[in-house]
């Protein structure tokens, strides 16, 4: 699996490099720039990009920024953002084409190399994978006022949360230590609740939840 990573802390990104290389991934190019990912994602078709959000030269959103333009050039091309914080417009941004491949993991909260290798091998096959604390701000954002949210129970609220990481009932299950009928229950409940249509194709159904949580008021 060809990667591009874009990461301006040198130390960080040979970390990078060095881990997922470990893991069986080839490296196509680690650069440190916003024009160096450009031309990266654009001349090397990568099967997955690894990119901070902020870059030189603006250090503002520029890796972001050309990530969202390889996408818009390229359908579909799997992106795992890496950021310090919790940005809900980046994540909205990222999510906006509905169409999968997509990944907003905060840097300091990545606790395991395997966890932070089965988020990239997620994002590759065309999943998501979303930092629980950015779901957590969707839903508090939407919770204020917001009725079928209020609706759900604590454990719905649980469900909810793993849902939209991109688990499976399976893993949701095991996260909870339930069984997966438990939460086929839940599931079903959510989406009545929220006026989503049920379905059993987990990235469909995590775009779907996060597409309701990240409207506007």
């Amino acid at each position: 699996m060809r990667v591009v990573l874009a990461e301006d802390l040198f130390l960080l990104r040979d970390g990078l490099v060095r881990m997922l290389e470990a893991y069986g991934f080839e490296i196509a190019a680690a650069v440190e720039s916003g024009p160096e990912l450009g031309r990266a994602l654009a001349e090397l078709a990568p099967d997955v990009a690894v990119v901070d959000v902020r870059l030189p030269p603006t250090h503002t959103d520029e890796g972001l920024q050309c990530a969202l333009a390889a996408r818009r050039a390229r359908p579909g091309l799997p992106v795992l953002v890496l950021s310090q914080h919790v940005e809900q417009l980046y994540a909205r941004e990222l999510l906006a084409d509905g169409t999968g491949g997509v990944g907003y993991l905060l840097k300091d909260r990545v606790f395991d190399a395997e966890q932070f290798v089965d988020a990239v091998r997620r994002v590759a096959a065309g999943g998501t994978a979303m930092d629980p604390q950015v779901i957590q701000q969707l839903l508090s954002r939407r919770s204020a006022g917001d009725q079928p949210l209020a609706r759900l129970t604590p454990r719905e609220r649980e469900v909810l949360e793993l849902m939209a990481q991109g688990r499976s009932n399976a893993g949701i299950a095991a996260q909870l230590v339930v069984t997966e009928r438990a939460i086929a229950k839940h599931t079903s409940n959510i989406f009545a609740k929220l006026g989503l249509e049920v379905s059993d194709d987990d990235n469909r159904r995590v775009l779907a939840v996060l597409a309701h949580l990240d409207r506007d008021r």
